[in-house]
């Protein structure tokens, strides 16, 4: 499904909000650049799918964060924040993720992950192998699964260029 032309490939970009905050920030103690890698990913593609998965606090912050996301053009998918009587907490989006990828990937050329774990190996193989897609993972190389990494086509660690 490769396309020769780059300004013709269908790129579908999947954004673990969460994974990437907690990683950017213990590894640069920095944000994430969202607008930068929409730049970097609109000058060479057409984006045709752009969710970022986020958990729903209600604050004001966080409600500016998930706004600027839209205006770049991302689809923000909000899970609520659960928090246990145990003091744990739950918010994961790995299910989510993993049902838009594959709903996105017979339409799209190339498919962009933004996380590190792990869990999203098998998703990418799978991919890969029923629908002939690229997939690539843009992570915090020292925070990202090694498994993660070795299953995409291309990883991109996260570094100056796409921080804030």
């Amino acid at each position: 499904m490769t396309t020769t032309d780059s300004a013709q490939t269908r790129t579908a970009v999947f954004a673990d909000v969460q994974n990437i905050y907690y990683t950017t920030q213990q590894a640069f103690g920095r944000k994430f650049d969202y607008g930068a890698l929409w730049r970097q990913l609109a000058a060479s593609s057409d984006i045709v799918v752009a969710n970022a998965y986020a958990i729903h606090r209600g604050d004001d912050q966080q409600m500016k964060f998930q706004n600027a996301l839209r205006s770049i053009g991302f689809t923000v998918k909000l899970k609520p924040y659960i928090q246990r009587r145990d003091g744990s907490a739950k918010g994961d989006w790995d299910v989510g993720i993993t049902i838009d990828v594959l709903e996105a990937a017979p339409d799209a050329d190339r498919i962009v992950l933004l996380s590190g774990d792990g869990d999203f190996d098998l998703l990418l193989q799978r991919v890969k192998q029923k629908y002939q897609v690229t997939t690539e993972v843009y992570g915090v190389s020292q925070l990202s699964a090694d498994s993660l990494i070795g299953s995409a086509d291309q990883f991109h660690a996260i570094d100056e260029t796409l921080l804030i």
